[in-house]
């Protein structure tokens, strides 16, 4: 939001002016003016209705104006109004814009341009990351000399950011009366980050999905640079490129294969095929760029066709690594004058030759370049566009661009979802995954009828085929949000709707037929008016209260030039003068779209290498991309950081957790759990509260956790005691888990030494050694290497065991069990259990807090199932994160083994074996 306050103060009429520069591909959605009290409201409409409403309002002699402009980076939205002396007017403009990630970094780009000194002068950012904020940094203010500093507030998700620098500091000397501050305000930061898949986040009703790795081992590239060398080259340009192209080539990894052509009226080779990037080659490549001499005309055409042949041949003849992806840079600054000049034909014969799997990536020097055209043949060929200006900053501007793509980590992406639980999901096809980008996919969930979402992506790696599993709760973001009052309610929303819109733009751009760009065309129509959004086919309407001044904000006809506001003078009669067709999972983007706040309730998930097992690890919705070579493999542990063993890629140890936890434990995440020896915790969300309580029993005991007859589901845990007493206490743990999915005919038993599922006779084992998942009728086991096993049942209910190992020899500690149980509307209203009985959550009073005799411990008083305790305020340990120290939980702890909190008595849980069901209580 941009707002501005001015007043005349003087007694005669002027010229008042609201004139802000908005990013290009940012989407205005309201405006509005109040002069004296009276306040000009917005509409948007059609193009053309809106612009037909202007003109009667024009011939009825009724005051109207028009606000419409166009510049290269950026949109000019000006607002003249010619008002009377003492007239005080606010103007206020609402527009929408994406940060795209770009080399690791978030970057807000704040035009700042008051043109004279102001009284009050403020940039106001708040920034809300749930998941955690790396860094905010402020590198650029909004002019050469300002003094002011600006301040930074910066918490663990949150930050505000603030320049409000005084008049004094505003002047370029301490005698001006003109202002320094005349440019941009960036701002940069990251969230953190960890080894999991992607940020699956929902709220009301709308999913986004970011998926951001980093630690992965980089891509071969097959890299040809195809370089405009035209007589318009000549001088400055043809400078800064060959510098650019010289640092870019020292770049090339030592697996990469490259060659340079340039082009004029004719195309030249430097190299007639491709040739590793060895010092030798790169050194004898930037000789070659060093003598050419710009001269000649333009033949985009032929360049590249030249360009994707030899690509091609090079396929066709074996040179390429399976594993690794091809690219084109097309650097040019004009139009094509030599050869094939129409630009739609240029578009068909590239895209009729070009692979799939190669991606066209445009760079456009200067001001004269059809950027347009530039961008639609990188759209259209997997890759993207960027534009840089022919100054004394082309040549970092170039590296920059070039850096975005020379790390790609992944391809042949595909972003599944159940088709059940989402519909208008956007592009979820990618051909590429470069470092320090990020892939967004947006969508509409049914929160109505799933608790929980779950999507899988599959994509190749370097000499590996992943499949990384996500699943998130639909209300996670639910309580962080509401209770923040700069969050956006509707981000979800805007932002989906941002990326269809702008997909739905690129597919009209595309289309073969005019019936097909008529078709796209409604569908952006008919998004635009519900959405409240300004795009190429809406225009927005300012009226004021009666109807009688209107102005028309408008994107000029022809998009090269500028087109000059008109005037709109107040207190005279008369002014001086359902889902697209193509959001399927067979649709292809080139990088990661642009994102906005992101948020926690994540799920991390799995790393694919080997052999494929006997039945699909994974949905049988997930439609998994082929890695040329060899089979779809078994679904590997959850991190996606990789260490090479030969010729497989094997996952990496790692603390985290798998696909139960992802949000701070300290609020338990709504997770029951049962750690240590054995101390429960048992969360109650909805009264915000944390109870624990000890079982003291004998080894051997084998207590129920879950009883469900109805379900069908028992969960069971057996006993293992200390080496010895300490402190004339013999500790006792769990030793060893075991699950009943019965009307599966599936049991799994997880001791400190293996993981075995059984179904019926038939049983496969895994050691805590491996890292790998079984599936067996929709009971996925997913085993991370001496960390935690996840039990995921028709992908919706999951079940998580951390193993803690201590010293072999240590004289008093052994291995033990812990498990992590989320509260669940899978299980019947008859559940019961140490822990089934809390998934209907009893009502709990706790009053009367007082000291306790240990500092730290208060005492207070509980109400529960009728009975009341004294309990003690304490810390549990919730392990998912941390298995070594934990994490703290603070909670009421009840004494004797949750007398009075549990239903009946500690001992009427004892079992008879693993798999046995609860005796009705």
């Amino acid at each position: 939001m941009v707002q501005t306050k001015v007043e005349n103060r003087a007694k005669h009429s002027q010229n008042l002016v609201f004139d802000v520069q908005i990013p290009k591909g940012a989407f205005i959605h309201n405006f509005t003016m109040n002069v004296n009290g009276i306040t000009f409201t917005s509409s948007v409409k059609e193009k053309s209705a809106a612009r037909s409403q202007y003109a009667q309002a024009r011939a009825k002699g009724k005051a109207a104006g028009i606000l419409r402009s166009n510049a290269l980076d950026m949109e000019n939205f000006k607002a003249e109004l010619n008002v009377p002396g003492g007239t005080k007017v606010q103007f206020e403009i609402h527009y929408q814009e994406p940060i795209r990630r770009k080399l690791s970094t978030y970057e807000h780009i704040i035009p700042v341009q008051p043109g004279r000194l102001a009284k009050h002068l403020e940039v106001d950012i708040h920034i809300i990351e749930p998941q955690g904020l790396s860094f905010v940094h402020v590198p650029q203010l909004p002019g050469e000399e300002v003094v002011g500093v600006p301040t930074i507030t910066k918490g663990e998700k949150k930050a505000h950011v603030s320049f409000k620098p005084t008049v004094a500091q505003q002047r370029k000397c301490p005698t001006c009366s003109s202002t320094t501050i005349d440019g941009n305000f960036v701002l940069t930061y990251d969230v953190k980050r960890d080894t999991k898949a992607g940020e699956l986040e929902i709220f009301n009703g709308y999913f986004i999905h970011y998926f951001a790795p980093d630690n992965l081992e980089p891509l071969p590239k097959n890299i040809l640079f195809v370089i405009d060398v035209s007589g318009s080259m000549w001088g400055l340009k043809m400078r800064q490129t060959v510098e650019a192209m010289k640092t870019i080539l020292d770049d090339l990894r030592s697996n990469d294969q490259f060659s340079v052509l340039d082009f004029n009226h004719n195309v030249r080779c430097w190299r007639d095929s491709l040739v590793q990037a060895s010092n030798a080659q790169t050194e004898a490549a930037k000789k070659y760029i060093e003598g050419i001499h710009p001269n000649g005309g333009t033949n985009i055409n032929d360049a590249l066709l030249r360009a994707i042949f030899i690509l091609k041949e090079a396929s066709n003849m074996g040179m390429l690594d399976p594993s690794s992806t091809s690219m084109i840079v097309l650097v040019s600054d004009g139009d094509p004058t030599v050869g094939e000049l129409k630009l739609p034909t240029i578009q068909k014969n590239v895209k009729k030759n070009i692979q799939d799997d190669i991606s066209l990536f445009c760079l456009g020097i200067g001001f004269d370049v059809d950027y347009d055209f530039l961008k639609r043949l990188a759209q259209e060929n997997n890759g993207m566009a960027h534009r840089v200006f022919g100054n004394q900053e082309t040549s970092s501007q170039m590296r920059k661009f070039f850096n975005q793509v020379s790390t790609p980590l992944l391809k042949k992406l595909e972003f599944n979802y159940p088709q059940e639980m989402v519909s208008d999901v956007t592009h979820n096809s990618f051909q590429n995954y470069f470092g320090g980008s990020e892939i967004v996919v947006a969508g509409k969930v049914d929160t109505a009828n799933t608790q929980h979402l779950q999507s899988v992506i599959t994509a190749t790696a370097s000499n590996a085929q992943l499949v990384l599993e996500t699943l998130a709760d639909v209300e996670g973001l639910d309580d962080f949000l509401n209770k923040d009052k700069h969050a956006d309610p509707k981000f979800t929303e805007k932002l989906w709707a941002y990326i269809t819109i702008n997909q739905l733009m690129a597919e009209r751009n595309m289309a073969p037929t005019a019936a097909l760009k008529r078709n796209i065309t409604k569908q952006i129509l008919q998004m635009s008016l519900h959405h409240h959004i300004v795009t190429p086919y809406t225009a927005m309407l300012i009226e004021s209260p009666n109807g009688d001044e209107l102005m028309l904000a408008d994107s000029p006809q022809d998009r090269k030039r500028a087109c000059c506001p008109g005037a709109l003078t107040l207190g005279a009669t008369k002014p001086d003068n359902s889902i697209p067709p193509w959001a399927t999972p067979t649709s292809k983007d080139p990088l990661s779209q642009v994102r906005g706040p992101t948020a926690a309730a994540v799920h991390q998930g799995s790393l694919v290498i080997g052999q494929a097992p006997t039945e699909n690890p994974i949905p049988s919705w997930v439609k998994p991309t082929s890695k040329p070579g060899g089979p779809l493999a078994v679904v590997m542990g959850p991190t996606i950081s990789a260490v090479h063993a030969g010729p497989l890629l094997l996952g990496q140890a790692n603390n985290s957790t798998s696909s139960l936890n992802r949000k701070n434990p300290t609020d338990s995440n709504r997770i029951h759990s049962v750690d240590n020896d054995p101390h429960f915790i048992i969360n109650l969300p909805r009264q915000q509260k944390n109870i624990c309580f000890n079982i003291d029993s004998e080894p051997g005991a084998i207590l129920n956790l879950i009883s469900d007859t109805q379900s069908a589901i028992a969960i069971n845990g057996q006993l293992v005691g200390a080496k010895k007493s300490l402190n004339n206490k013999l500790h006792t743990y769990f030793g060893k888990i075991g699950f009943n999915f019965e009307k599966k005919g599936i049991k799994v038993e997880v001791s400190t030494e293996a993981i075995t599922l059984k179904d019926g006779s038939s049983s496969t084992s895994f050691s805590w050694s491996d890292t790998g998942s079984l599936i067996r009728r929709r009971v996925l086991v997913s085993v991370n290497r001496d960390s935690n096993v996840t039990i995921t049942v028709d992908g919706e209910l999951s079940f998580m065991v951390i193993l803690h190992r201590v010293w072999k020899k240590h004289p008093i500690n052994v291995d033990f069990l812990g498990i992590y149980i989320p509260p669940a509307s899978n299980f019947s209203s008859g559940v019961h259990g140490l822990i089934g009985q809390f998934m209907i959550e009893p009502d709990v009073q706790v009053y009367n807090e007082r000291p306790g005799q240990e500092p730290g411990k208060s005492l207070a008083t509980m109400e529960v199932k009728g009975h009341k305790l004294t309990v003690t305020r304490g810390v549990q340990k919730d392990y998912r994160l941390n298995r070594v120290f934990g994490t703290g939980v603070h909670c009421w702890f009840v004494h004797n083994n949750g007398k009075g909190f549990l239903d009946g008595s500690y001992r009427d849980y004892l079992v008879p074996s693993l798999y046995s069901y609860l005796k009705r209580l």
